[in-house]
């Protein structure tokens, strides 16, 4: 661990390069399942995948549209001209020798996300997003000579996002992933799952004394926020360490050791004059007409900032906001911010519907303890029954709860939520004759309590209060409790 003052003599940049699988049905260039999750080794592969002789590649058009989503996402837009290259390499999970990808024309060029570390709001630039062919998978066997290969990923499209490098901390990393992952979900580009690597990241890591940029290091592959951000924190502290020892930082590749908490060298890092890039003789360049472009823009859904601004709009805290902008994109089938949406024009009630799923529904889901999903108009009706009875005194705030959590736990919504309520005994009781009966028995039981209330000590009707709701086993409406106390006491 490197002290803070030896580590405060050092600027750290940071850049990343993020791989994202486009949710295509089939692969960028053969007609073959894009799903390989549970799929066994080398069972969606064709001739072109394992690069036979002859074979030759055909786009997939549906991946120029989701390509030209992601450019808007990253508040950029869709080249008009873009083309496919080669870039050679030899590995045993790539029988062509070269991986089909985008050098000097992408798709995407330029762009910006917008992310908060500390409350403050920082701007991380996008050089680039081009488009390729995913390599397959070697596994390499523990205490054996050999290696395994699978080619189901091979020719998986994939966008690979190219940041600026504009981050300076671990934080900002962490932020900036994240931001992405939020980004790509929102746009429906890709459904980003972590662990099946439809996200995975190249973190780049450099230290300097000086406004010149250290040698860098990049450390591939890493599939969740914590390991990039436990990545750099490992690499800037490993690098400081060399240099402070008067050694050279090598240019290479590095593993990231979950177990172990820290980075692995893998191999030297090639330059660009090594992968021998050519544009792709079988692919004719991409041509997108502005009409194109412009319905893709029409058809963009909002984005996780627009909706942080209408959410803070309604008072909800920073962290709430950024608890269901997760949550919306966790279950396919559920969705939380629409409601909040068809509700903007009642704020208070959308305030606390979205109080109600951060406290309740969204804990409660990811529990198990809620599994019946509900269209949104059904989920609406139950909020607004929800905000009218509370608002109503019909129900108190442990009712509202737990009403939430039998409703959401029916096979399909009652017909009638009143008597749902009724029959679940979810309803305050505030008639005033049953709870003036109860009153009057807890002042009798409780007349120390009592005669502190007489005598000034208003603290003490909230105990008085308690004993009544739980007479009535939670059912008494507390403000008409409360009242009647005062009126049974002469105050």
């Amino acid at each position: 661990m490197i002290d803070p003052k030896t580590r405060a003599k050092y600027a750290t940049t940071i850049g990343i390069e993020c791989h994202v699988q486009l949710k295509t049905k089939t692969k960028l260039f053969a007609a073959v399942g894009n799903d390989a999750r549970e799929a066994p080794p080398n069972s969606l592969v064709s001739h072109i995948c394992f690069g036979l002789p002859g074979a030759l590649p055909v786009l997939n058009e549906a991946a120029i549209g989701l390509a030209a989503r992601a450019a808007f996402a990253l508040n950029s837009r869709p080249q008009k001209f873009s083309k496919f290259d080669r870039k050679h390499y030899f590995y045993p999970d790539l029988p062509k020798g070269y991986q089909i990808t985008q050098y000097d024309e992408p798709i995407i060029v330029g762009g910006s996300v917008e992310i908060e570390v500390d409350g403050e709001t920082k701007r991380v630039g996008i050089t680039r997003a081009h488009m390729e062919e995913d390599a397959g998978k070697s596994t390499h066997q523990a205490g054996q000579d050999y290696s395994l290969v699978d080619l189901n990923r091979a020719g998986t499209p994939l966008l690979e996002i190219v940041s600026e490098p504009d981050m300076h901390s671990s934080a900002e990393a962490k932020a900036y992933v994240r931001e992405l992952y939020l980004l790509m979900r929102y746009a429906d580009v890709s459904d980003a799952n972590l662990y099946y690597g439809n996200m995975r990241f190249d973190v780049n890591v450099s230290v300097s004394k000086t406004e010149t940029l250290g040698t860098r290091t990049e450390t591939k592959n890493l599939n969740s926020f914590r390991a990039v951000e436990k990545t750099v924190d490992y690499e800037v502290d490993r690098q400081i360490e060399l240099l402070e020892k008067g050694k050279a930082i090598a240019q290479e590749t590095r593993g990231w050791d979950d177990a172990k908490q820290k980075t692995f060298s893998q191999r030297s890092k090639e330059d660009v004059e090594d992968y021998r890039y050519m544009p792709d003789p079988d692919l004719p360049p991409i041509i997108i007409e502005q009409s194109y472009i412009d319905r893709v823009e029409k058809e963009m859904p909002s984005m996780p900032g627009e909706w942080r601004k209408r959410l803070s709009g309604l008072g909800l805290e920073p962290a709430a906001v950024e608890t269901l902008l997760d949550a919306e994109v966790e279950e396919g089938q559920v969705s939380y911010l629409p409601l909040i949406d068809m509700l903007l024009d009642q704020p208070e009630a959308a305030k606390q519907t979205a109080n109600w799923q951060i406290n309740v529904e969204v804990p409660l889901r990811r529990e198990g303890k809620i599994t019946s999903i509900f269209s949104d108009p059904e989920m609406l009706e139950i909020y607004k029954w929800l905000y009218r009875s509370s608002k109503e005194r019909k129900v108190s705030s442990n009712q509202a709860k737990d009403f939430l959590v039998a409703a959401l736990n029916e096979k399909q919504v009652p017909a009638n939520l009143d008597d749902f309520a009724k029959q679940k005994g979810l309803v305050q009781v505030s008639d005033e004759g049953e709870i003036a009966k109860i009153v009057e028995q807890v002042i009798k039981d409780n007349a120390q309590a009592a005669e502190d209330v007489k005598s000034g000590e208003m603290k003490a009707i909230g105990f008085l209060v308690g004993q009544v709701m739980k007479a009535s086993k939670g059912k008494a409406n507390p403000k008409l409790a409360q009242d009647l106390i005062k009126r049974q006491l002469g105050l």
